[in-house]
């Protein structure tokens, strides 16, 4: 998938703090540039066996989640879309305005999975929206996917209140819904943004400085996943946003390479 210009990869970079970046030419395309600041450098290039052997060694941190899924009704995409909305599994059903099922292709190569919705989100219904969304947007951007081309979920469907962590009997009954639309998008890369999100994905307890830079897999399947920093975070932690691009680039590469398997 292409940006339509360079401008429109240079204001998602601008986001990012970051001040330029050199594709890498593509099979039969030539080489884009935007000017090389000395502050970044050019994503590393790996040959495809080595691309190959990153992505196929099982992640030895990841664990089954615990978790004991309810059953889902048999149906299509719209069945579970309406399972989402009218759901009472936990108590969270009592305070929200309407659940936050997820946006995008659901031929997505790509998803995206937060932790839950927020104040906003739980107001529109669609997840990873204000500030953090248009960040994100950025952030998808910069490595080539516009945000209409992924698919976006949550952890939880509905908001906490006061934004606080999922609990674990909350998790035990929202993430089968997950589990169901990874099963039908069935996406060759999965992007964990923030802690909660990738520790309740991956069913592990490891903090997030310790599960950037390896490629996970979903428990139980071979789909990777790579973690990084939650948009809100960098908004307010924007230090942080270079070893965000890292992660990007880096989960760019890994999803290459599955590609060329």
């Amino acid at each position: 998938m292409r940006i339509d210009s360079l401008a429109t990869r240079a204001r998602a970079l601008a986001a990012l703090g970051i001040e330029s970046w050199q594709l890498r030419s593509r099979r039969g395309e030539p080489s884009e540039s935007l000017p090389q600041s000395s502050s970044d450098q050019r994503p590393s290039v790996q040959s495809p066996r080595v691309q190959r052997s990153i992505v196929e060694v099982p992640e030895p941190l990841t664990i089954e989640a615990p978790i004991v899924e309810a059953p889902l009704v048999a149906g299509d995409w719209d069945a579970l879309r309406q399972q989402v909305a009218s759901c009472t599994r936990c108590g969270l059903h009592a305070e929200r305005t309407q659940a936050v099922f997820g946006v995008g292709d659901i031929k997505a190569q790509w998803m995206v999975v937060g932790e839950a919705p927020g104040s906003e989100e739980d107001k529109r219904g669609e997840p990873f929206v204000g500030a953090a969304g248009q960040l994100l947007t950025a952030m998808l951007a910069a490595i080539d996917l516009p945000r209409e081309s992924v698919f976006i979920a949550n952890i939880l469907k509905c908001r906490p209140p006061e934004n606080r962590d999922p609990k674990p009997a909350e998790v035990a009954q929202c993430l089968p819904y997950l589990r169901r639309q990874i099963e039908w998008i069935q996406p060759r890369m999965i992007l964990a943004f923030g802690r909660v999100a990738a520790q309740n994905l991956l069913g592990v307890e490891q903090p997030l400085s310790r599960l950037r830079g390896r490629v996970h897999h979903l428990p139980g399947t071979q789909t990777p996943v790579i973690v990084t920093y939650h948009p809100a975070y960098l908004l307010r932690v924007p230090a942080d946003k270079r070893k965000a691009w890292e992660d990007l680039k880096f989960a760019r590469r890994s999803f290459e390479s599955v590609a060329q398997a």
